[in-house]
């Protein structure tokens, strides 16, 4: 039952908070965007469609038929050892959280997983669609990687539903392009993570780009040393996108798939980023 009404579950709730924050972005953008916006938009939201469509064919059940599957077999610490519900909850919740944060931070160290993740980066603006631009080859992994957690812990199906939930939630707001107010961001990041926040991570710049891995919690990058308060030329100045791509390609669907087969796909140097000059973009480095 719990795994017939996942899907529901997850669609409403990601649709009502789309919605929710595409219309605040409209009325209290953060930024001026850059791109043709019907472009970026048909893209993104293809993307996604193709994604959830493969999802569904390939995991029928998705992450969590895994866990009713691992209950009913009894595989998993919390069910080896019969750990109670109101425990097993909140700490799947955290631990698939941090999961999600440690695959994150290892889709930019490792060369191949940077080549597929990148096309999540190369959105030259960032707002709601972002939160949904991955590429089908990121999905599939993303999928097995979250699955073999499950097995691990022997999370909770409705902590599996919870997490997917309270996931894509948080994603679509802290890409949102959004304004809050500084004095409620800093306390809410404290919490969650903010639009602000996760911004940091979308620049040009490398050193940027290298933090703010979280998507939900915001723990995980102040414990390990991979926060970043504000991006160093500001919110407004800052250049969003890969420096090797600042042009119209990425808001292309073809071009946008086949990114993980392209040859360029390095990174600059820690602390070079992309400045404006005359309308054009040039290397700078900073510090």
């Amino acid at each position: 039952i719990i795994a017939d009404h996942e899907s529901a579950i997850r669609l409403t709730a990601s649709i009502a908070l789309f919605a929710l924050f595409a219309l605040r972005e409209l009325i209290k953008p953060r930024r001026k965007l850059t791109a043709s916006k019907v472009n970026r938009w048909f893209t993104n939201l293809s993307i996604v469609v193709l994604d959830s469509l493969l999802v569904r064919l390939l995991f029928p059940a998705a992450a969590v038929g895994v866990a009713l599957w691992s209950a009913s077999a009894g595989y998993g610490l919390f069910n080896l050892f019969a750990v109670p519900f109101w425990i097993a909850l909140p700490v799947s919740i955290i631990v698939l959280d941090f999961a999600v944060w440690l695959s994150h931070l290892l889709s930019h160290k490792i060369p191949l997983f940077w080549r597929i993740h990148r096309m999540h980066h190369a959105d030259p603006d960032i707002d709601v669609t972002t939160a949904i631009r991955f590429h089908p080859i990121e999905i599939i992994l993303s999928m097995i990687y979250k699955a073999g957690w499950v097995v691990v812990l022997g999370a909770p199906a409705s902590a599996v539903i919870l997490f997917e939930t309270l996931l894509n939630g948080t994603a679509i707001f802290n890409h949102s392009n959004t304004r809050l107010s500084p004095a409620f961001d800093r306390i809410l990041r404290l919490f969650i993570v903010t639009p602000d926040m996760h911004r940091v991570h979308h620049s040009t710049r490398r050193d940027e780009t290298d933090s703010n891995y979280g998507f939900n919690l915001p723990w995980w990058d102040r414990m390990f040393g991979t926060y970043i308060d504000q991006p160093e030329g500001g919110h407004q100045e800052m250049h969003i996108g890969l420096p090797q791509w600042q042009d119209d390609r990425p808001t292309r669907l073809g071009w946008s798939l086949s990114v993980p087969f392209l040859k360029n796909g390095k990174k600059l140097p820690l602390g070079v980023g992309y400045a404006r000059l005359d309308g054009s973009r040039v290397p700078f480095c900073s510090g």
